[in-house]
């Protein structure tokens, strides 16, 4: 017998907190039963009981090319025959780490990790490791992993379950972590270390940096003696070739990236120059480590998505985003419905308002407004995945033909009449 969606989550509660890996898969922020995925391709997911779904979750943003990518999964093969961890350095790591310092300048050398999180972790100690100094500064709705020190109002699947950090977190953890409002330079001083910032914040909807934002930042941290540190884990190589720092000009001190640079599989990293990376163990006193750290498969999948995303690429995505965010924004106006899809470069939002947002806290008046989870159950009962929570993005990427981005605007001009 098939297994159904409601059989499996049913099942999956007895054995996982929710039925699920990850919060905000369990859709308690939409409602209703999730969606348990069969198999994928290109720009589509399957579930469990054969529905097939146009997708723009794309697994958060490591789908750049699209599901199950013939390069991808003809590279992950080939590594996989040769053994899947050895916990000893390979070639694949190596030429991993080369591709990635080559696109970005100030970028010299880094450590690869295994999740978003391990990097951000990382990236925060070794700043107060070169630095010094305790304090760290993030913005409330960026999220930067589920470290303790950085829950602090995390925005994505924080926000989505309605918390505005974790229990279980001591107030210790916290206690060196200072929260300012998106957009607004703060005050830096010299028991600051770091300020880490989403340079384009895709955790609470999309949030673009004001104008001045990040050369403000930029320019405070160099006053203060303080590092400055670039979240890239969903702008890093999606919004250019050399991410945030070539999109916007402004360049860090240390960065973090995930998703893309994996091709699908889990991998992270952050680095920095040779002087600040100079202080990473084993050259210096900051320890960081890792068992499945430069994985085979990860390098593998990374270096073969990397391989694809040149200048024209990067063209091409502009182009399929600026498609579908334009077909949606028509499709809202038509239907007489307030709503608005920001866009920058290759990345969409969707707010469900009058007022474009640039904090967190006129995110939250917007997605608590109760609109997006009737939105979403409209769309996916039409075969459109859109993220369970008001507070994600849509990666459209390469997958999405122009006849699947006009599919999806269809979809969307419907499940709009029907929700006005």
């Amino acid at each position: 017998m098939t297994d159904t969606n409601e059989a499996l989550f049913e099942r999956g509660k007895l054995v996982m907190p929710g039925g699920v890996n990850s919060p905000v898969r369990s859709f308690r922020s939409v409602g209703g039963t999730p969606y348990f995925v069969a198999h994928a391709e290109g720009p589509y997911v399957t579930d469990v009981e054969g529905t097939r779904y146009i997708d723009y979750v794309q697994s958060y943003g490591p789908g750049i090319l699209g599901h199950a990518h013939p390069k991808v999964l003809e590279a992950v093969i080939a590594a996989a025959a040769k053994g899947t961890t050895f916990g000893a350095p390979t070639l694949g790591e190596v030429e991993l780490a080369e591709e990635l310092a080559s696109r970005i300048s100030g970028l010299e050398m880094l450590r690869l990790t295994s999740s978003g999180t391990e990097a951000a972790m990382s990236a925060i100690r070794l700043a107060r490791g070169v630095t010094g100094r305790d304090t760290v500064i993030k913005f409330a709705g960026c999220y930067h992993g589920h470290t303790d020190s950085l829950l602090a109002a995390g925005g994505s699947g924080i926000a989505n379950q309605g918390l505005s950090g974790s229990a279980g977190v001591p107030a210790g953890a916290v206690a060196d972590t200072i929260v300012a409002p998106f957009n607004v330079v703060p005050e830096i001083d010299d028991s600051v270390a770091v300020v880490a910032v989403e340079p384009v914040a895709a955790n609470m909807g999309l949030v673009a940096p004001t104008e001045g934002f990040l050369r403000g930042l930029r320019d405070a941290c160099d006053a203060a003696g303080a590092l400055l540190l670039f979240d890239e884990v969903i702008t890093g190589f999606r919004l250019a070739r050399g991410g945030a720092t070539e999109w916007f000009g402004v360049q860090p001190d240390v960065w973090a990236f995930g998703k893309v640079i994996g091709g699908g599989l889990p991998v992270g990293c952050y680095g920095a120059s040779r002087e600040v990376m100079g202080h990473v163990a084993p050259l210096g006193g900051v320890y960081q480590g890792g068992t499945l750290s430069g994985n085979p498969l990860a390098t593998a999948a990374g270096l073969a998505t990397l391989e694809l995303l040149d200048a024209d690429a990067y063209v091409e995505l502009d182009r399929i985003a600026t498609r579908l965010a334009t077909g949606m924004r028509k499709a809202f106006t038509d239907a007489g419905i307030p709503a608005l899809v920001p866009q920058v470069g290759p990345l969409v939002g969707l707010f469900f308002g009058d007022a474009e947002p640039t904090n967190f806290d006129e995110v939250k008046l917007i997605a608590e407004n109760g609109v997006y989870p009737r939105f979403f159950h409209e769309v996916l009962q039409r075969g459109v995945a859109l993220a369970p929570g008001p507070y994600e993005i849509l990666f459209p990427g390469l997958a999405h033909t122009d006849a699947v981005v006009d599919e999806s605007i269809e979809i969307m001009s419907e499940a709009a009449h029907a929700i006005a």
